[in-house]
C-alpha cells in the first residue's frame, strides 16, 4: 500500500495511491482518520483497515471518487521527530578519503544519528532557500522509514516490526554553514535545518518483500535490493542501492530507542548512499583531476530522486528574494 498526504482547499487529507490515482481513505471508511499523524497513532488496527480499503479499490470491489485537484504533501507532514543516520560505509569512506584522512574505525562499531528539524519537512514541489544556503547547496540521496508504534529498549531482531513504511528522502545541506559550525564540534544543525524532503508516498513493508535480500555479514535486520538514483536537470549525478547499507534500519532503531521512546510518526533517515551528494562527488572529482569543476545546486535546478518500489521525488530549487545573510554577521 502507498499512503499519501495531500491538500485540497487548504485542508490536509490522507489517501491511498492506486494505479496513478489518489483516493481519500476517510471517505472509504469513516473509522479511518483523515490525516497521517492520527492514522499512525492508531497502529496496526488502522493500518489493517487501510490495507483492506486499498485491496478493495485494486479489486474494484470499491470504486470511490478519485481526487483531481490537490497538492501532494510530504507523506508525514508533521513528524513527531526527525533523525538521520550514517549507514553507508562507502559514502563515509569516500568523504574521508577525499579529505585525506583515514576511515574512522568507530563507524563499524555502532550506528550513529543526529536530530534535524522536524518542522522543516517538505514534500514534492518547490524548496525555498536563502542566499546563504546557496553557498555550496547540496542534495543527499537517502531512504527513510516512519515509525508505526511506540517502543523503548528495542532489540534489533524485533525492530523491523516498528516500521510503518519507507520513503525517498533528500537531506538538503548548506555545506558552508555546515562546515563552519562543525569546526566547533557541533552539528550538523544550521546547515541542515531549512529543509528535509520526503515522499512522494509512504510504502508499507509488505510491498517490498520481493526486493528483500540478506543484510551485510554480522548485521541484523531487513535489507532490500532497491536501486537509488538522483538526477539534476535530467542528468544523472548519483546511483546506488539500499542493499549497500552497512547498518540496517533495525540496528539504527535499536540505538534510537535505547532508554527513550520512539513514537508513531518519527522519521529516521538512512544517511547518504555512496555517490549520493555533490560534497562527495566534487571531492572525488578534484582528487582525481585538479581541473575538475565542482557542481552545487542553483536557483531553478530540478532535483529528482528515484528508488525502486518507493517512487520518484521531484523538487525545484527556488531562491528567496532577499539579501539577508547570517554569514555576513560573523564577528
Amino acid at each position: 500500500m502507498k499512503l499519501v498526504s495531500y491538500k485540497t482547499e487548504d485542508r490536509e487529507h490522507l489517501g491511498v495511491f492506486v494505479n496513478g490515482h489518489i483516493y481519500n481513505l476517510n471517505s472509504c471508511d469513516k473509522q479511518l482518520p483523515d490525516e497521517m499523524n492520527a492514522f499512525l497513532q492508531g497502529g496496526e488496527v488502522l493500518m489493517e483497515r487501510a490495507k483492506k480499503v486499498d485491496a478493495q479499490i485494486k479489486s474494484k470491489e470499491l470504486e470511490p471518487k478519485e481526487e483531481v485537484f490537490f497538492e501532494l504533501l510530504a507523506p508525514v507532514p508533521h513528524p513527531t521527530s526527525c533523525r538521520d543516520g550514517y549507514a553507508f560505509r562507502q559514502h563515509v569512506a569516500a568523504a574521508r578519503r577525499n579529505r585525506k584522512v583515514d576511515m574512522i574505525a568507530e563507524f563499524d562499531q555502532y550506528p550513529i544519528f543526529y536530530f534535524t528539524n522536524h518542522n522543516a519537512i517538505q514534500g514534492p514541489g518547490e524548496i525555498e532557500c536563502m542566499p546563504d544556503h546557496f553557498q555550496k547547496l547540496d542534495f543527499e540521496l537517502e531512504v527513510a522509514v516512519v515509525i508505526g508504534k511506540k517502543g523503548r529498549n528495542i532489540n534489533a531482531a524485533e525492530a523491523d516490526s516498528y516500521i510503518a513504511g519507507y520513503m525517498v528522502m533528500n537531506d538538503m545541506s548548506a555545506r558552508t554553514l555546515q562546515m563552519e559550525e562543525m569546526l566547533l564540534n557541533l552539528g550538523p544543525a544550521k546547515g541542515k535545518d531549512f529543509s528535509t524532503v520526503i515522499g512522494p508516498w509512504l510504502v508499507t513493508p509488505d510491498e517490498l518483500e520481493q526486493y528483500k535480500t540478506a543484510a551485510k555479514p554480522g548485521h541484523t535486520g531487513n535489507s532490500y535490493n532497491l536501486k537509488m538514483t538522483c538526477t539534476v536537470n535530467g542528468v544523472e549525478v548519483s546511483a546506488g542501492n539500499m542493499a549497500d547499507m552497512d547498518w540496517t534500519f533495525a540496528e539504527i532503531i535499536e540505538r534510537c530507542a535505547y532508554g527513550v521512546d520512539i513514537l508513531p510518526g518519527d522519521v529516521i533517515g538512512s544517511g547518504t548512499v555512496g555517490t549520493g551528494c555533490f560534497l562527495e562527488l566534487n571531492g572525488t572529482g578534484l582528487l582525481n583531476n585538479p581541473d575538475f569543476k565542482p557542481q552545487w545546486l542553483q536557483d531553478g535546478d530540478v532535483v529528482e530522486m528515484e528508488i525502486t518500489g518507493l517512487g520518484r521525488l521531484s523538487n525545484t530549487i527556488k531562491k528567496v528574494n532577499t539579501d539577508f545573510s547570517i554569514l555576513a554577521l560573523k564577528k
